[in-house]
């Protein structure tokens, strides 16, 4: 690493930007993205940045504005998103995977003048553009706004300089939205540059060529990509993903760095192509965003060496904890350990802090910590813990307790705990015992409304390929092997799971099909 940029590193704050332009000075021949057949170097990444910045700049937008962009990865939406940074414009990715109604919601949530999409994200959601809003097309596609080829400007230059202060908005980031309209999580400029610098102790650096295959609007992508391109590294990007491609396209550049979610890892794990496919290269591989089996964390490890790193965190920050998988394989039914700088707590209903080794809601308090929900002062309130000395930490809304050793145990989000009778159920105590029988391929428990208990447990079950089980005799294997009050009401065989993008089972949809399906369970 050239000692100019090792200089700015050390700093306790710097410009994610700025990073990239001292990348572009000392290695400007060095490829920074790959996206199919598209290849750009550094130089052309950074003037490609300052074109952006300049255009945003011309159209009156001011550091602190947002720009949302709402499209497919592609080599301009990383230039754009880039370039607004550049020009110190705070940057809302938004999912194209979202209804049109919830995309409207959160477009009037981060008060952005400009949206950036594509033809694909314009067909399921019109939008009027006038003076307030103005709608540019990163795919040239006339229906998606003003073409990106005539937006943006023309020639060489620098933007104005622009001075970015640790509590700016960096980006804004909206959650899932998998249990209603997402809310907008304000990371703000410190905040990125701490992701940015702690990537350093894990090999990211100008030898790195990272492979990313989850899309752009998603901090499971931005906290591997960011940095990549921040130290210098070669960012490789799928627009979809795709098993046997992932595989090629790491023996092909020699990917050093991934970041998956454990859907992915699964469907590797499958792939026929997996075990004739040279991975020598990938030593640093990292997991994050929804539960990662221990049975499927030991199946990685044995078939795919190198170092496996589970990160256990949210977007909002706050609470960041490791599990490097390769180091401690007995603890791979754990989250890990509380990161460096992290400081973990567990609290009760009533918001009192509860001693080590009681299950209670994980509370965190980190570097990394949002500033906020984006103009929602409530949710805001609500999603902060502060301890007897008045500091402030992210509640996580997840539910664990903490081993003799130190790690930590997990189980499951507080929303889907079920009340069965006054008791307290957790579905993953119940997921886990169903996943032991030798057909069942992976499932999902949730609660639904019950005459009797007012809710109850049910099942959804995707089998092993080639197997068919009776749901009745599967239910009933079940049932006798957990406690009263966890036995399912009902199981109901799945092809697949509902997944958000980022391999999230989306129990909201399940819960949505279960009472079409049948209003009240028994």
């Amino acid at each position: 690493m050239h000692p100019d940029i090792e200089h700015l590193l050390a700093q306790p704050f710097g410009s994610l930007p700025e990073l990239i332009e001292r990348q572009a000075a000392h290695r400007p021949g060095h490829t920074a993205l790959i996206l199919e057949d598209q290849h750009l170097d550094y130089a052309t990444l950074g003037a490609g940045m300052d074109r952006v910045a300049r255009s945003l700049q011309r159209d009156g937008l001011k550091p602190g504005d947002v720009v949302a962009i709402c499209a497919g990865s592609s080599v301009e939406y990383v230039l754009a998103y880039l370039g607004a940074l550049r020009a110190g414009v705070a940057v809302a990715p938004l999912a194209p995977s979202a209804t049109a109604e919830h995309l409207s919601a959160m477009l009037d949530n981060c008060g952005a003048r400009l949206v950036l999409r594509d033809r694909e994200v314009a067909a399921q959601w019109p939008l009027h553009a006038g003076a307030a809003l103005r709608c540019v097309a990163l795919d040239d596609a006339p229906e998606a706004g003003q073409p990106w080829s005539q937006w943006l400007a023309q020639g060489d230059g620098a933007p104005a300089p622009i001075a970015p202060e640790p509590d700016w908005p960096f980006n804004v980031i909206y959650s899932s939205g998998t249990t209603g309209v997402p809310k907008g999580i304000v990371q703000s400029w410190a905040m990125r540059w701490a992701h940015v610098r702690r990537a350093v102790t894990n090999g990211y650096g100008p030898d790195a060529v990272s492979l990313c295959a989850t899309p752009l609007y998603s901090n499971t992508t931005l906290v591997a990509a960011l940095p990549t391109l921040a130290l210098g590294g070669t960012l490789v990007l799928m627009r979809k993903f795709d098993a046997a491609r992932y595989l090629a396209l790491a023996q092909q550049h020699g990917a050093t760095h991934t970041m998956l979610v454990p859907v992915q890892y699964q469907r590797l794990m499958a792939c026929a192509d997996f075990d004739r496919t040279d991975l020598s290269r990938l030593q640093h591989k990292f997991c994050t965003s929804a539960p990662f089996s221990a049975a499927l964390k030991a199946e990685v490890l044995r078939r795919w060496p190198g170092r496996l790193i589970e990160y256990y965190g949210m977007t909002e920050g706050g609470v960041r904890c490791e599990l490097h998988c390769h180091d401690h394989p007995t603890k791979l039914h754990t989250v890990g350990r509380p990161g460096e700088g992290a400081d973990i707590r567990f609290i009760d209903e009533q918001g009192r802090q509860l001693p080590p080794g009681e299950q209670g809601e994980i509370v965190g308090r980190s570097a990394g910590m949002m500033s906020g929900y984006h103009r929602l002062e409530g949710k805001t309130r609500e999603a902060e813990w502060f301890d007897a000395e008045g500091r402030r930490y992210i509640r996580s809304g997840d539910v664990g307790r903490l081993d003799a050793d130190g790690f930590i145990v997990l189980g499951d989000r507080k929303k889907d705990m079920i009340i069965t009778g006054g008791f307290n159920v957790y579905p993953s105590d119940i997921e886990a015992v169903l996943c032991q029988h030798p057909q069942v391929a992976e499932c999902a428990v949730v609660g639904v409304p019950s005459e009797q208990w007012g809710e109850t447990p049910v099942a959804y079950v995707v089998a092993r390929p080639g197997m068919q089980p009776a749901a009745g005799e599967l239910r009933e294997w079940l049932n006798t092997r957990v406690g009263k009050t966890q036995r399912v009401a009902d199981l109901r065989l799945a092809e697949r799971l509902p997944r958000s993008e980022i391999g999230k089972v989306l129990k909201r949809t399940l819960r949505e099909q279960y009472l079409q399906a049948a209003p009240i369970a028994g």
